[in-house]
C-alpha cells in the first residue's frame, strides 16, 4: 500500500504501528455516554459504557474518567449539550485526558466541533466515537490477507467523509502542463477523495472475489456430505475456546474482545455422537451492540458462513451480567443477516467462572429448548453438546426405507456414517433399513427405497424364513 494512501487511512504499515504503541506512552481517554429514552433496549446506559470502557482498553487506551447525560435527542452541533461540552473539557483536563470517546457514532461535523469546544488540535485534543474504536481493533487483530482487507475496506468507507482535517493545503492544483491544461484543477481534498473512492472499488471488486472463493469451499464442503456447524456469539464469549476443545485445534483464543477476526474451519471427529460421527465446524467473528454498519458489509463474506451453516451454535458467556442482552444482541444480528431461523444450539458458557455448579446450570438449561451449559476452558459438559448437534442433526435428516443389496457395501457404509439407523432386517433380496440420513444422501437412494407397512414386512421376513428352510431341506435330501 502507498504511504499516501496509508496516511488517509490514519495508519501506517503494520510495523510501524506495532512500533508506535511500543513507544508512546499510553493514551488517557476519558468517555462519554448520552442515555436516550427510545435506546437502551437491551443495555442500561451504565452497562454499554463499561463496555466502551473495555473496548478502549482493548485498543490500548486507559480510561481515566466518564461521565453521561441524558437527553431526549442529539445536539446537532455536538451531539452533547453545552453544558456537558464544558464539564467534558473541564474533567479532561484535570485528568490529563487527550482523547475523548463517545459511545455513539459521530458525524464527520459533530466530531469537529467537539474537538474545537475541548482545545483544538493546536492541544492535541482528538474526538472519537464507538465506531472508530471498534475499527481500530479490527486493525490491530486482523491476521489474514483476507481480514486485513475486509478492515481496510470498512476504514475507508469510515473516513472518507473525515478527510478535511487530514491536509492544511487545500490549493487548487492549477494546470501546469501546457496548453489545454491550464486553469482550475482539483483541490488536495477532492484528489484525496477521488483516490480513497477508487480504492474503495477495487476492494469492492477484490472481497467479492473472496466471496465467490469461499462459496466455492463451501461447495465443495457440501459434496463432502459432512454437515457444518458455526459457531457465533458475542465477543469474548469463548468461541474460538469451544472450538478447540471440540476439534482438538489450536485457533487463537484470548480474554480479550475481538481476539478472533477471521472465520477458521476444522473438521470435528465426535465419535460418541449417535450421527454424523465427523462435522466441519466454523469459529466466526463476534458480534457486539451498535456493530458498525460499514464492518458488517465489509465481512459479509465472512459472515455469509454463517447464513450457509446447517446448524448455528449460540455461545454466550454465562458469568457476564449481561448475558441476556448479548443474547439477544447477537439473536438480532443473526436475523439481520438472515440467519435468524436457523436451527440453533445456545451454550451457556465459562461455567468455571460462576458460583452455581455444572449440574445446577444443566437443570436451568433443561427448561429451555436445545440449551447446554458447559465450560469450554475446562472440557466440562461436552459430551451433552455433542448429543445435542446430534439431536439437531437428526431433526434435518430425511426418514428413508431402503433395502441395500448385499454387493453395495459401499451404499452400507454411507448409511452407516452419515444416517441414524432405525431398524435394520436382512432379507433374501438384501438389507432392509429404515433410517434418517441426509437429504443429499436420500437423492442417492433413491432408487432402492421402499415404503412398506409393518404388515408388508412382516409378510416379507416369513417368506424370506420359510425360503430358508426349503434350502436348508433341499440341502439335507440331497447331499
Amino acid at each position: 500500500m502507498e504511504e499516501a494512501e496509508l496516511f488517509l487511512m490514519g495508519y501506517g504499515t503494520k510495523e510501524e504501528e506495532d512500533i508506535r504503541r511500543e513507544t508512546q506512552p499510553t493514551e488517557k481517554c476519558y468517555l462519554v455516554g448520552v442515555d436516550f429514552p427510545r435506546d437502551r433496549s437491551m443495555f442500561s446506559i451504565d452497562e454499554s459504557l463499561e463496555e466502551l470502557g473495555q473496548l478502549a482498553e482493548t485498543a490500548g487506551m486507559e480510561v481515566v474518567g466518564s461521565n453521561t447525560q441524558k437527553l431526549n435527542s442529539p445536539v446537532t452541533s455536538t451531539y452533547i449539550g453545552s453544558g456537558k461540552v464544558r464539564e467534558v473539557k473541564t474533567a479532561m483536563a484535570a485528568t490529563g485526558a487527550k482523547t475523548c470517546v463517545l459511545d455513539d457514532e459521530l458525524s464527520p461535523a459533530q466530531q469537529r466541533t467537539l474537538e474545537r469546544a475541548f482545545g483544538g488540535e493546536q492541544a492535541g485534543i482528538k474526538v472519537l466515537d464507538r465506531t472508530a474504536l471498534i475499527l481500530d481493533i479490527f486493525a490491530q487483530h486482523a491476521r489474514t490477507r483476507e481480514g486485513q482487507l475486509q478492515v481496510e475496506l470498512a476504514l475507508y468507507q469510515y473516513r472518507l467523509p473525515r478527510l478535511t482535517r487530514l491536509w492544511t493545503h487545500l490549493e487548487r492544483q492549477s494546470g501546469q502542463g501546457g496548453v489545454g491544461l491550464r486553469g482550475p484543477g482539483e483541490t488536495q481534498l477532492e484528489s484525496d477523495r477521488r483516490i480513497i473512492n477508487e480504492k474503495i472499488s477495487a476492494l469492492r471488486r477484490t472481497l467479492e472475489s473472496v466471496r465467490a472463493h469461499r462459496k466455492r469451499q463451501r461447495n465443495s464442503r457440501k459434496k463432502m456430505d459432512i454437515p457444518t456447524v458455526s459457531v457465533v456469539g458475542y465477543t469474548n464469549a469463548g468461541k474460538s475456546t469451544l472450538v478447540n476443545a471440540l476439534t482438538t485445534s489450536t485457533i487463537f483464543a484470548e480474554d480479550m474482545l475481538f481476539a478472533t477476526l477471521d472465520p477458521t474451519t476444522r473438521r470435528a471427529q465426535l465419535p460418541e455422537m449417535a450421527v454424523h460421527p465427523e462435522v466441519l465446524i466454523t469459529d466466526t467473528v463476534g458480534f457486539i451492540q451498535k456493530l458498525p454498519t460499514q464492518l458488517i458489509a465489509a465481512f459479509r463474506a465472512t459472515l455469509e458462513e454463517v447464513v450457509e451453516a446447517d446448524v448455528v451454535i449460540h455461545v454466550v458467556d454465562y458469568s457476564n451480567p449481561m448475558r441476556e442482552a448479548h443474547e439477544e444482541t447477537v439473536d438480532s444480528v443473526l436475523q439481520d443477516l438472515g440467519a435468524g431461523n436457523k436451527p440453533t444450539i445456545t451454550v451457556w458458557n465459562k461455567l468455571d467462572l460462576v458460583e452455581e455448579s455444572l449440574e445446577e446450570v444443566s437443570l436451568a438449561a433443561v427448561e429451555r429448548e436445545h440449551t447446554i451449559a458447559v465450560s469450554a476452558k475446562e472440557k466440562q459438559g461436552l459430551d451433552n453438546l455433542v448429543a445435542e448437534i446430534g439431536l439437531v442433526l437428526t431433526e434435518l435428516m430425511t426418514d428413508v426405507e431402503v433395502i441395500v443389496p448385499y454387493d453395495r457395501g459401499d451404499i452400507m457404509n454411507e448409511i452407516y456414517t452419515q444416517g441414524a439407523i432405525e431398524y435394520e432386517q436382512y432379507l433374501a433380496e438384501g438389507t432392509y433399513i429404515a433410517a434418517a440420513v441426509p437429504t443429499a444422501l436420500s437423492k442417492k437412494l433413491k432408487s432402492i427405497r421402499v415404503d412398506l407397512e409393518a404388515e408388508e414386512l412382516e409378510e416379507l421376513s416369513e417368506a424370506d424364513m420359510w425360503k430358508q428352510l426349503a434350502k436348508k431341506r433341499h440341502a439335507t435330501t440331497n447331499p
